[in-house]
């Protein structure tokens, strides 16, 4: 959002005034949920006494009730909050902690709510925001975000695809498997990809010279092997990671892979691939340039594709969570939030736009369309 409009740089901060943004094919809606639920946490407030009056946005209150807008001394049933769309209230009642839904607000079960001003007493309050906010309805499965993800996403089929293309923006993802140690797996932090992967790549270089190559000789071959490493980000981007399923393991897989980060596009844990995964790939990469390649030259390549690899990750990371001040980065960073946030089917190049001028995937920018 910041490339396409002018805002002040909050530096670390996470949120601007607690507010977390939910993008939909509707629109995009803005949401205090985690806020409102630190405030009462923070300030004691689960096991306040309850109120009568529900405040409503844009009133002014009086001891004599003379405010702009009267207030209702006693509304039908206690409420610890009320959402307001197009002038409509949704109440829900802090004693039962169940939800009302007006024909007019169905959407609030799509995550899409508005704003919210807490009250009375509340014995669970992220329980009654998520019961608005983080139930995603597709067909008849409701997708919950407070439980994990992957095993839930097959469940959507055909809808799958609509509601993976609909980015929740929040710095704080979501929890994949209920399994600590499975979690665990899935969570690294941007660091770990230079400090695990650049010894390896030093390895393999100093194998190929050994068997004799110059240092001009290697030079070449790793740029050789970042290369190629271009050419298989982009096809792997734009053929398997963009790939459309609706099986039950089809989605599954595709939610591991890259499915989760077009959802949850500034999870900072899931930005990078997991060491892990990274280790078991390199064996069959490894093997397959070995026999596309003489024994000295492999290493080297292998190197140079590796390298290729850990430069990816980390521009990767830095777009997404980095504030560029230069032209260069600042028009990659503008080209991959174009991806994630315009047009989803073309700029599948992460590190350039080489492969996408060739192939012809090279999304058309703002300026050009308005002229057309």
């Amino acid at each position: 959002m910041k490339v396409e409009f002018d805002m002040t740089d909050l530096g670390k901060m996470k949120y601007f005034l607690g507010v977390e943004v939910v993008q939909s094919s509707e629109g995009i809606y803005l949401s205090q949920r985690r806020y409102a639920c630190e405030l009462i946490e923070r300030f004691g407030l689960c096991n306040g006494n309850s109120v009568k009056s529900p405040i409503v946005p844009g009133s002014k209150l009086s001891v004599g009730g003379g405010g702009d807008k009267s207030l209702c001394p006693s509304p039908p049933c206690p409420s610890v909050g009320e959402k307001m769309e197009g002038g409509a209230i949704q109440t829900i009642d802090s004693r039962s902690e169940e939800i009302s839904l007006e024909p007019s607000l169905q959407k609030s079960k799509q995550g899409i709510w508005g704003h919210f001003l807490l009250m009375g007493q509340v014995s669970d309050p992220a329980r009654i925001f998520s019961a608005i906010s983080d139930k995603m309805v597709a067909q008849d499965f409701q997708v919950d975000l407070n439980k994990g993800l992957v095993f839930q996403v097959g469940h959507l089929g055909e809808a799958y695809q609509e509601w993976v293309h609909q980015p929740i923006v929040c710095v704080e993802g979501p929890r994949f498997f209920e399994n600590e140690f499975w979690e665990f797996l899935t969570r690294t932090v941007w660091w770990a990809i230079p400090t695990i992967w650049l010894p390896v790549v030093c390895y393999f270089i100093s194998k190929s010279v050994r068997m004799g190559h110059t240092f001009p000789e290697i030079v070449l071959m790793v740029l050789f092997g970042i290369f190629v490493w271009t050419l298989l980000e982009y096809t792997l981007h734009r053929f398997l990671f963009h790939i459309e399923t609706k099986s039950y393991w089809g989605n599954t897989v595709h939610y591991l892979l890259h499915g989760c980060h077009h959802k949850h596009p500034m999870d900072g844990l899931r930005l990078v691939f997991p060491p892990t995964a990274t280790a078991i790939l390199c064996f069959p990469f490894y093997n397959l340039v070995k026999l596309m390649s003489c024994p000295s030259v492999a290493p080297a390549l292998f190197a140079g594709g590796l390298l290729g690899y850990v430069m990816y990750d980390v521009t990767h990371y830095y777009l997404h969570h980095g504030q560029p001040s230069s032209k260069v980065p600042k028009d990659l960073k503008k080209y991959h939030l174009n991806h994630h946030f315009r047009i989803q089917d073309k700029g599948f190049g992460i590190t350039s736009s080489l492969w996408d001028r060739v192939f012809g995937t090279l999304p058309q920018t703002k300026a050009a369309k308005k002229s057309r």
